[in-house]
């Protein structure tokens, strides 16, 4: 059914969305919580950047990150003094690109998770004298738990459909960079429709699945009374 390049790519986009995913959590869930908790005059301009990718074509996106990665870049200079060489037509430089492309949609559910907490928990646990990371990670993570695994389905299933942005980023890689989207590209400009279908068939029962989970997700957070 699926050849030895479809398996790679199918291998190589799933390890691709498994590390971004990590990435994003680890990084997303701190500006989430300052973006639900602050009243900055600089809330709005970081919410603009953060959701940026939302609205901007992928491939401005990726033309901006491949000249950043490039020897002159910010990205490539730093690199190139820790001796890692640069990142572009690496997979590593896709992990770089999908981190920024899918951020909004780890960031967003998050911060909606944490902002529908509101003050009363938070000052319950302060009156037993919880310290503010004693709060976070006993009060905060527990309950926004819904708004993780959300942030999760959606920032995993996004950078599996990516395409403009790591097609500028890593090219056409066998086993380095050609992810799915990349491959099925290959199919059609080769005219092998047939191929195509297969994988553009299990793409199509992937994001459904996906959906239905999510779908799920929610279900269960208003049947328990979590929003």
């Amino acid at each position: 059914m699926f050849s030895n390049a479809d398996l790679t790519a199918i291998w190589l986009t799933f390890k691709l969305a498994t590390v971004v995913t990590v990435l994003l959590l680890i990084i997303g869930t701190p500006i989430a919580w300052w973006l639900a908790r602050t009243r900055s005059w600089l809330k709005g301009p970081v919410s603009a950047v953060v959701a940026l990718p939302i609205v901007l074509p992928p491939t401005v996106l990726g033309f901006y990150l491949l000249i950043a990665m490039g020897p002159d870049g910010f990205i490539g200079k730093l690199t190139l003094q820790l001796g890692l060489g640069t990142l572009a037509f690496t997979f590593w430089g896709l992990v770089v690109g999908s981190v920024f492309y899918s951020l909004p949609f780890v960031v967003q559910p998050l911060q909606n998770a944490m902002k529908a907490l509101g003050e009363r928990p938070l000052e319950v646990a302060a009156t037993l004298r919880a310290g503010p990371w004693d709060r976070f990670f006993t009060v905060v993570l527990p309950l926004a738990k819904p708004g993780f695994i959300t942030a999760a389905i959606l920032g995993f299933a996004h950078t599996v459909g990516e395409f403009g942005v790591v097609l500028m980023i890593g090219g056409n890689i066998p086993g380095e960079t050609r992810v799915v989207s990349v491959q099925i590209y290959d199919y059609v400009e080769a005219m092998e429709y047939a191929r195509a279908h297969v994988l553009a068939g299990a793409m199509i029962l992937f994001s459904f699945v996906v959906l239905l989970g999510l779908y799920g997700v929610q279900r269960n957070s208003i049947f328990w009374g979590v929003k």
